[in-house]
């Protein structure tokens, strides 16, 4: 007889790898098995230890430079965050071989802020200072011709040059919240803020904190599958606290549960941010099913679809 605790998961759905992240990963598998050993990653090709730890294994060296590379002749991949454009102009200086990782979602917004600058408007970037999506953004325009704005407290104290041709995009990962209550007051503060179409926020971003803003009201604790340097992952513990689940943990793997976090709970949320992959989401029901009589079910709000091609040099 079982005489372990009951206890309800309830899984958000979707959860873990978007489209943009799974095209990034098989981006550099591809290479391996076409190029061979080693292919170089500048920056981690996504946010998640056990990605990059699986694809070091199999010949990926990552450096966070193009100038730690000394040999040349190997091919190097460009994360899915983006680079500035400086990175490509570079590479082809040193006559090195690229291929290019960006989540086709993130180039969307780049070529987005080519447009603006073009038309002559002065543009405000809402993301957060440093996070590499960020930083390639910002670096496909000239030094000063994005405005970064983290905060609405920001966003009310932003002076710009022409207050009359200005306009925003944003990072693919904030919270819908945040983001939406810095566009609120920036269009306070620029009455002619010209509007965006469509959100730059993926569909992955969206979809997911949606998701968590469901499941969270039920249930007593929730777990985030992520890495702490994962700006989407970071995001849903955001959403699933002000949600009302103050209990909400973001973890990378199994072995960083803390079982005390969890005594007495009777319904666990479990979510994972967009570059991680399920088969960590997997290792943490398993865990659970050691020290817990488990039922599992999915609370699904979106079906996604979305597939992005590969770039032509590996088609």
């Amino acid at each position: 007889m079982n005489n372990l605790p009951k206890l309800k998961i309830i899984l958000c759905a979707p959860r873990g790898f978007c489209a943009g992240v799974d095209r990034a990963v098989q981006i550099v598998e591809l290479a391996l098995k076409k190029y061979g050993a080693p292919i170089y990653v500048r920056h981690e090709i996504v946010h998640n230890k056990y990605v990059v730890d699986g694809l070091r294994k199999k010949g990926a060296i990552f450096v966070e430079e193009l100038s730690e590379i000394d040999n040349i002749n190997a091919p190097v991949i460009f994360s899915a965050h983006g680079v500035a454009k400086t990175v490509p102009q570079e590479a082809k200086k040193r006559n090195m071989f690229f291929i290019d990782a960006t989540c086709p979602l993130v180039s969307k917004v780049h070529i987005e802020a080519q447009k603006l600058y073009k038309q002559g408007y002065e543009i405000i970037l809402i993301g957060h200072k440093g996070h590499p999506e960020v930083v390639g953004t910002m670096g496909q325009l000239e030094k000063g011709a994005i405005y970064l704005v983290e905060t609405a407290k920001e966003a009310e104290k932003l002076e710009v040059k022409n207050p009359d041709k200005i306009a925003y995009i944003t990072q693919t990962t904030l919270s819908l919240d945040d983001t939406a209550l810095i566009v609120s007051t920036l269009k306070k503060r620029f009455s002619n803020l010209k509007e965006q179409k469509r959100q730059d926020i993926c569909y992955a971003t969206t979809n997911r904190q949606e998701a968590v803003k469901q499941v969270a009201p039920d249930v007593e604790a929730l777990i985030v599958v992520g890495a702490l340097n994962s700006s989407n992952s970071m995001r849903l513990v955001e959403v699933a606290e002000r949600a009302g689940c103050k209990k909400t943990f973001l973890l990378q793997r199994s072995s960083d549960i803390e079982w005390d976090n969890f005594n007495g709970i009777s319904r666990l949320g479990i979510t994972a941010g967009a570059s991680a992959p399920e088969i960590l989401v997997d290792e943490i029901i398993a865990a659970f099913n050691k020290r817990y009589n488990i039922e599992v079910i999915s609370n699904i709000v979106a079906q996604e679809n979305i597939s992005f091609n590969l770039p032509k040099e590996l088609r």
